[in-house]
């Protein structure tokens, strides 16, 4: 059997001031879920555990990202959760602040 990607889905979040990492990392994760249905599932009486779910994470400090509580945002499958350095850092110099930015991925896998 191989490995085939079944569903690729994108999403952004933003936390706009608390320099908060693994929170725009979730809110883009969920942004990508909320862009997506995996009907299919049912449709083809797969076994949801079946699925592997692999997420990457794009963000400037890829290091504060704590991808455990991530992990618990993903509702079927084996998940793997990679953070790579990507997304912005948005200064907002008069104030000493910036707005963190990350994007996400979401490949859903399936041995067929």
């Amino acid at each position: 059997m191989t490995m085939k990607r079944a569903i690729l889905e994108m999403g952004m979040g933003n936390d706009l001031h608390g320099e908060d990492y693994t929170k725009a990392a979730e809110r883009a994760i969920k942004d990508a879920l909320h862009h997506s249905s995996l009907s299919f599932i049912r449709t083809l009486n797969i076994d949801k555990n079946r699925l592997f779910v692999n997420v990457t994470i794009g963000v400037q400090k890829p290091e504060n990202v704590k991808t455990k509580e991530l992990e618990k945002l993903l509702p079927v499958g084996v998940v793997s959760i990679n953070v790579i350095k990507g997304g912005l850092d948005v200064p907002d110099h008069k104030n000493n602040d910036h707005a963190v930015i990350a994007s996400a991925a979401i490949e859903v896998m399936l041995d067929v």
